[in-house]
Parts: C-alpha cells; structure tokens; sequence
C-alpha cells in the first residue's frame, strides 16, 4: 500500500458505497427502493467512514480532488503530490461506479428511468439554475475544506511528557463522517451535493461508457467540478487570513 493505492481504493470503495445507497434507493425493484434521503445521506457518510479508515494511515484519505487542492492552497500539502492523488481519486472513483454497475446490473436493466440510473453514477440538480446549482456545489465544498481544516488530534496530558499525543485509530475518520451527513442532511437537496470532482465526473464517465441507457449530461458536468473547486479554493485562502 503507498499513497496512490491508498487513494484509489478509498476511493473505490466510498463510490462503491455511496452510489450503492443511490441504486439501492432508486432503481427498481430493489429491497431499499423509495427508503429515502435519509438513508441515502446516512449511507454516503458512512462510505466516506469506510474510505477513511482504509486510506487514513497511508495517504491521509483526501478522496477527493478538492481536499488535495485546498490543503496544497493552504500549505498545508505538497503540490507535487497533487496529480498523483486526483489520478488516483478519478480512477477508484471510476472503478467503483462500475462496481455498482455490476452489483446492480440486473435493477439496471428493469428501470426504465433514465434519470434515476444516471443518479447511481453522478449528482444533478432539483431546479436546474446554472448559478444557482453552481453557488450550491461552492458552499458546500467550502464548507467541507473550511471544516477540515478546523479538525484536531486528541491531546491528553501526561505527567512524563504534556505534549504527547494519543490517537483514535479508525475512530478519528468519525469527525468526516459527520461533516459529510451534516452537509448531506442540510445542503444537499440542491444538488446532491457531489463536493468532489472525482466522485462526479468519474462515474459520468463510466456512465457514458457501460451499456446503461440514458443521457449522461455532459451540459451539466462542469458545474459539480468547477463548484468544488472554487469552494475548496475559498476556504483555504479564508483559513489562510484567520489562521
């Protein structure tokens, strides 16, 4: 396991998850159909909790295009190490959107809607307004980076040395996982809150690529990558003037 395995299958299996939720929400004749945005919301912070577990150790589980630019934005991050963690991202991010495929592929085939197979790949918005859905994608992402900035390691004083530090193994990918439902439950039904380039277009892609029928929406796809890009960008420069 290095950084860019890591990367990639944390990405993997958060898409994998995820979009899961998604198919097995809105496809047809599933056990979980019409369950929900809760169980939605709820599933996807819990797919982030599994890709940070797996990922945390090695890479530092960014997952997403727009925590590596916004901790390399704040100097908190090597830009050489940038391409090599969206490389990663994007094709864990395409590798477990066809996994959902494939796990789904008999729901596929029985769902006529177009709209509701290309949700199981990739977000869009309620009310299509291009600056609206665009101003959604900005703050969420912004306040996805902002927060992540603002997380802490646990700290308990010692007697031998006051500095030292104590850890919670997988338990410390619990603060993320919060925030992710947090901005699901209350800034996602906008957009569907993608927050990450990776997570959307990734999957658009396979999408356009595996016999599913239906229209990608290419005319959309910009906003869910340029959105958190801008957002991410926002919240490192504004960490960078209150820090």
């Amino acid at each position: 396991m290095n950084p860019f395995t890591a990367e990639l299958i944390g990405t993997m299996l958060m898409i994998l998850l995820g979009n899961g939720v998604v198919a097995n929400v809105v496809l047809k004749d599933t056990k979980g159909n019409n369950s929900g945005w809760i169980v939605i919301t709820t599933a996807w912070a819990l797919a982030v909790f599994v890709g940070v577990t797996v990922a945390g150790p090695v890479s530092g589980a960014h997952l997403n295009p727009a925590v590596s630019i916004g901790l390399a934005v704040a100097g908190k991050f090597s830009w050489d190490l940038v391409p090599t963690y969206i490389a990663a991202q994007f094709l864990g991010a395409m590798l477990g959107a066809f996994l959902v495929w494939l796990f789904n592929k008999d729901h596929f085939a029985i769902t006529e809607d177009g709209g509701a197979k290309l949700a199981c790949f990739s977000t869009g918005p309620a009310i299509r307004n291009t600056f609206s859905n665009l101003i959604s994608e900005i703050i969420g992402t912004f306040v996805l980076v902002f927060v992540i900035f603002h997380f802490s390691d646990p700290s308990i004083a010692l007697n031998a040395d006051p500095t030292a530090k104590v850890g919670l193994g997988s338990v410390g990918a619990l603060p993320v996982t919060l925030l992710v439902w947090a901005i699901g439950l209350s800034l996602g039904g906008t957009t569907g809150y993608a927050i990450n380039p990776a997570r959307d277009l990734g999957p658009r892609i396979m999408h356009a690529i595996l016999p599913v029928k239906g229209s990608s929406d290419w005319g959309y796809a910009w906003i869910p990558v340029a959105g958190p890009i801008l957002g991410c960008i926002i919240a490192a420069v504004l960490y960078g003037i209150l820090k």
